[in-house]
């Protein structure tokens, strides 16, 4: 079967080209990524064709989707300060370009999508733990522009004949992370200053939570979507429930490395939500052999992984 995937040469993309690269189902792998937030060395030595542009260029689409069994969406431009900084950007390329790939899928028959939504679109809804069922509270403009990408993804099932499966992920985090820019997420930013030697800075109190998510667990979930094909007239959050604070973190991270880290606290940010946490009920249903990769084991791979980038850089 050929898979594409959007934002494949990304964090979470190039992690799941690798996956899928291990399964023996899949044929033929194809990336498309225009290299904005991606890098071209995270598909190294991976069996997949790069075709190389932005999902609001049609043509780049068509090249790429033309023949595929399953496409999954990952494209997008993350980060909830970015959002306020850039808002119509990150609706375009969000928002827009969900749209822009459904069409290509419409186009080409393609009979399956799995496309990414995210935590962030419940906002301030203050209940915990998050059940999908929760009415969307978006305090940032790129919960909105994930809020529209999961609704078309939803209404595309409704309206043609595709399988659609939309999952709300929560912090994301491991191997092939970048921390090297200013809308880095909170844990490779945390690792590479531990690396570092530099404090780590935390906007707020730290006693915020969030449902820290091994990027293994995604890409095993998704596999084994796109290979079986799954999907569901709703949301699914794609997280195991475990809440942890900000400050119990840096405590894991500390025990990591075996030594004390200096941290140093900066005014809380706009858009950023105070706890969060998945409700797994219905991912279990969908996925009843899925496993949580342990917190403390997600940390050592990703520092192990991000060790190395230092070392090759120095």
């Amino acid at each position: 079967m050929k898979v594409v995937v959007t934002g494949g040469a990304g964090f979470i993309g190039s992690n799941l080209v690798r996956a899928l690269a291990a399964h023996p189902r899949t044929g033929e792998i194809v990336a498309v990524d225009d290299l904005s937030t991606g890098y071209l060395e995270n598909l190294l030595d991976q069996p997949v064709r790069l075709v190389r542009g932005s999902v609001l260029d049609a043509d780049v689409l068509d090249e790429a989707v033309a023949g595929a069994g399953a496409v999954v969406h990952l494209g997008a431009l993350g980060s909830v300060p970015r959002s306020i900084d850039r808002p119509v950007i990150s609706h375009h390329a969000n928002a827009t370009g969900t749209l822009m790939v459904l069409e290509a899928v419409r186009r080409h028959r393609v009979p399956h999508v799995v496309v990414a939504s995210s935590s962030s679109v419940y906002g301030a809804n203050p209940v915990l733990p998050r059940r999908e069922d929760l009415r969307p509270v978006p305090v940032s403009p790129y919960a909105v522009s994930k809020l529209a990408t999961e609704a078309y993804a939803l209404a595309y099932a409704s309206c043609y004949d595709v399988a659609v499966l939309a999952f709300r992920f929560f912090n994301v985090f491991g191997p092939r992370q970048a921390a090297n820019h200013a809308y880095a997420a909170v844990v490779p930013r945390f690792v590479s200053a531990a690396l570092t030697g530099e404090p780590l800075r935390v906007h707020g109190d730290g006693g915020q939570t969030r449902d820290f998510t091994y990027v293994g667990s995604v890409t095993a979930v998704i596999v084994d979507a796109v290979m079986r094909r799954v999907s569901s007239p709703d949301v699914v959050n794609l997280a195991f429930g475990a809440r942890i604070s900000l400050l119990d973190l840096i405590a894991e991270l500390e025990s990591v490395l075996g030594r004390r880290l200096s941290v140093v606290h900066e005014a809380p940010r706009a858009g950023d939500v105070r706890d969060s946490q998945a409700d797994a009920s219905r991912l279990r249903e969908l996925f009843p052999t899925v496993r949580r990769h342990p917190l403390r084991a997600g940390l050592e791979s990703t520092v192990a992984w991000m060790s190395d980038q230092v070392s090759i850089r120095c």
